[in-house]
């Protein structure tokens, strides 16, 4: 028996006065209306050590990220909930391990977010707030699955997948056309500064009102392209690690004029804004996860673990650092809770409220334990300071703290800690849903005369 609900009725009940996912009582506009601004950023692909306020190699600097550091609370145990884009971003858009409903895999984007699930769009919109998504989508083409549906206002961005041209933006298809709301457009320029114009458009519109931004860059993601004068900036001896940093430059210059036209308009002040990459940074594009084992698309530390950062003025502390396991799942209903909302009682919630951890005023843990799983031959399950994980049916386990780069197996001197987190990891996998994408494809029986 499912506990889920259709997410018609869903939102039938959430358009009613009081509705179920938030408190009432505050009327938007009006002199007590304190609800902050929020502001959600998705880099892609980025390298754990590709930031200049982690520990970095020579010739990353990113001073907009670093304010954000400055201004906030940089995570160093942040991690996504997928090593690869559209799972991860399935499961962002609905606080819940995407598994449940069945997004494993990048290939799910092509079938899309099953609609019985509910954003975080959709909750803020049905509160008044005005939502807009400006980027790379990648939870489904076809149009019941697209932003407009799914409780944005706006949308300007692509469908597909993230090597997306950054050049060439004319109307071609589905997967790579740059769409304003639900129309293919003719777009120029270069698509990390297009992503910024349109960010910056929708704050200085939205100024009188609560706004939630969703700004999923496609950047860093391969192809390696940037434009030739940032290019020239670097000489790292390595050709397309400098075409890399140049379009790492690209998008923290983005972000540094979103946070700038948040300061123009006044919004800054009552702004929450929450950074973090999609998954580990990908050998493909030349990316550096310091001291993090291996790459995006495996479930050790450099597929999952990521640059993590939230900033909230005057409701965080500034320039300080949280060492407590969280993961992208946490996002929804930290936003809820900011919002001064609750979250629906009838559907599981993976994700739980940071802004206490951020504030350091939790004794226990957030989590009792993170899981990943990608459907296939690779999962892990991380407890406090051990993590378990198995790929093509190997059985590693790793002490994180005093060993973060994964190099020494100690399962075979631990095995009842292994054991311990493997029992959790299979009652977790007991209750996932199957793939969406076999349930797409499965043929249907021939009936019986």
């Amino acid at each position: 028996m499912s506990n889920e609900i259709s997410r018609r009725g869903f939102l039938k009940r959430c358009a009613g006065v009081g509705a179920a996912c938030f408190l009432p009582g505050r009327m938007l506009g009006s002199p007590t209306d304190d609800r902050p601004n929020i502001v959600l950023i998705v880099s892609d692909d980025q390298g754990y050590a590709d930031i200049s306020c982690y520990d970095h190699p020579k010739g990353v600097s990113t001073p907009s990220m670093d304010r954000l550091a400055k201004e906030g609370v940089r995570l160093t145990n942040g991690y996504a909930s997928a090593y690869v884009c559209a799972p991860t971003r399935a499961g962002l858009l609905t606080g819940r391990y995407q598994q449940r409903f069945g997004f494993y895999t990048g290939g799910d984007s092509r079938t899309g977010m099953p609609t019985s699930e509910v954003t975080i769009a959709e909750l803020l919109k049905g509160q008044g707030y005005a939502t807009a998504v400006i980027g790379k989508w990648h939870v489904g083409l076809e149009p019941q699955y697209r932003p407009l549906r799914r409780g944005f206002d706006e949308f300007y961005g692509f469908l597909g997948h993230g090597a997306h041209d950054y050049f060439k933006l004319k109307i071609t298809d589905e997967y790579t056309s740059i769409y304003r709301n639900d129309k293919p457009i003719n777009d120029t320029g270069y698509l990390t500064q297009n992503l910024a114009r349109e960010a910056v458009s929708f704050i200085e519109r939205h100024r009188s009102q609560p706004f939630f931004l969703y700004l999923p860059f496609n950047a860093v993601h391969w192809p390696l392209q940037a434009p030739q004068e940032d290019i020239k900036r670097f000489n790292t001896g390595d050709e397309n690690r400098d075409v890399y940093l140049a379009m790492l430059t690209q998008m923290d210059d983005a972000i540094g004029e979103v946070l700038d036209a948040l300061e123009r308009t006044g919004a800054g002040k009552n702004t929450l804004v929450i950074f973090f990459s999609d998954n580990g940074g990908a050998r493909k594009n030349f990316a550096n996860n310091g001291v993090l084992r291996d790459y995006k698309q495996t479930v050790y530390e450099g597929g999952i673990r990521v640059p993590f950062i939230v900033r909230w003025p005057g409701k965080l502390p500034k320039g300080t650092t949280c060492d407590e396991p969280i993961i992208s799942l946490d996002v929804l209903p930290t936003i809820c809770a900011a919002a001064g909302g609750k979250l629906p009682a009838d559907r599981i919630y993976d994700g739980k409220n940071m802004l206490p951890t951020l504030r350091g005023r939790m004794r226990e843990p957030l989590h009792d334990a993170l899981f990943w799983y990608d459907g296939a031959e690779q999962w892990a399950v991380r407890v406090g300071r051990w993590k378990l994980l198995s790929r093509k049916g190997s059985l590693e386990l790793y002490d994180l703290d005093a060993d973060i780069s994964e190099k020494h197996n100690v399962a075979t001197d631990k095995p009842q800690v292994a054991k311990r987190l493997k029992d959790l990891h299979d009652d977790w996998r007991s209750q996932l849903g199957e793939s969406i994408s076999k349930r797409r494809t499965r043929k249907k029986p021939r009936s019986r005369r």
